[in-house]
């Protein structure tokens, strides 16, 4: 990815990692189109800043998508760079039969969501000069939150679905993976000041010198999140899911 003049769109921009990301990738040089639900979050995001712009994105419509590609080519035809960041995370209780609103809500916006983004997109990217796709997963795509089944599940997929678009899309789109830890945003109650949560401009000021990074690595990996995605690489899988949980307890609880 190069690191400036790329005209970037970036979903869950109002909040946490993805507003955090759009400053700071606006800040390096690029034009930087901000996405989400609430227009008013999204306007805190841009202000003040030139070349920063804000489209409100109904994620879980598949009608609400395909209105938000045409309005967002037609603003900014020169869009080269997709972060598909927009998510949520939803605690579930699985030793009981359970209402699955929660469950059906998080696969359609973490999961189908950016499906059918980057598919209302494709045609578009593979035109497009320094075309870049990252998908935003997570550590608990590779070692799982037992409170947070769904979640873990949506982000797995979006990893396997990452690699068969980098394989596809070889030559054509770069395709890049950005697999967060545990960080200090609203993403649940209270995590903004949780314990043990990576603060988020360490987070940002890691991701950003490894987005700088030429060639950029296809999976762009805090030194937080290390240790999930190589739990089972390195033959520490039961281990580090037993310590996460217990971690992620104390630190709700505590």
């Amino acid at each position: 990815m190069k690191p400036s003049g790329n005209t970037i769109l970036i979903t869950g921009g109002g909040s946490g990692i993805g507003q955090a990301l759009a400053q700071r990738l606006h800040d390096a040089g690029n034009t930087v189109i901000v996405a989400g639900r609430r227009q008013n979050a999204l306007d805190e995001t841009i202000a003040g800043r030139a070349n920063m712009h804000a489209l409100v994105l109904d994620i879980e419509s598949p009608e609400g998508i395909a209105d938000f590609t045409e309005r967002l080519l037609g603003a900014y035809p020169s869009v080269n760079v997709l972060i598909n960041n927009a998510g949520i995370m939803r605690f579930e209780d699985l030793a009981q039969t359970h209402d699955l609103t929660d469950a059906e809500a998080t696969i359609t916006t973490n999961l189908l969501g950016p499906i059918r983004l980057i598919n209302s997109l494709t045609d578009h990217l593979v035109k497009q000069s320094d075309a870049v796709v990252i998908n935003v997963t997570s550590g608990l795509a590779f070692v799982p939150l037992t409170t947070t089944p769904t979640y873990n599940a949506t982000k797995a997929a979006i990893h396997s679905y990452t690699i068969t678009l980098r394989e596809v899309l070889k030559g054509k789109v770069e395709i890049i993976e950005l697999a967060p830890p545990a960080v200090q945003t609203g993403l649940t109650h209270g995590q903004e000041t949780r314990p043990g949560y990576q603060p988020l401009t360490d987070f940002t000021d890691e991701v950003m010198a490894l987005l700088t990074q030429q060639p950029t690595p296809p999976e762009i990996l805090v030194e937080r999140v290390r240790f999930l995605r190589f739990a089972e690489a390195n033959g520490q899988f039961d281990e580090t899911l037993t310590k996460l949980n217990a971690f992620a307890a104390q630190a709700r609880n505590g």
